[in-house]
């Protein structure tokens, strides 16, 4: 990806695969089981997970969006066991999948938001 591209708002990919995670984490517990607490869990950081997203494709040049995602992430990773929900399998997976993947993304995009930080100041 170009430089150009990386500054352009609404064009990066791993932004876009936050948003994405974010939504599914919002919608799993309407295909599985969970409590109280699981569900809230999920809804809350999901969406935190989404906004940060749309943030960063918005904002692109944001380099503390991506370290944002980062620490979402991180939350949603442990979230089963903080949470008390680490034995209903489904849930507890989905957050450990998407928490993982939302870190992963997070630190894949660091280095085009830190060049789209760069190139805007350069203006």
């Amino acid at each position: 990806m170009s430089e150009m591209q990386q500054a352009r708002p609404w064009t990066r990919p791993f932004d876009w695969a936050e948003v994405v995670l974010g939504v599914v984490a919002i919608l799993s517990p309407l295909w599985m089981a969970t409590d109280d607490a699981a569900m809230w869990t999920m809804i809350v950081l999901g969406a935190l997970i989404a906004l940060d997203g749309l943030v960063s494709l918005a904002r692109p040049g944001l380099v503390a969006g991506e370290a944002v995602q980062i620490v979402l992430g991180a939350l949603m990773f442990i979230s089963p066991w903080v949470m008390s929900y680490a034995d209903m399998t489904g849930i507890a997976w989905s957050s450990w999948i998407i928490g993982a993947l939302t870190v992963v993304a997070g630190a894949a995009a660091l280095p085009m938001a830190q060049a789209a930080h760069r190139m805007a100041g350069s203006h």
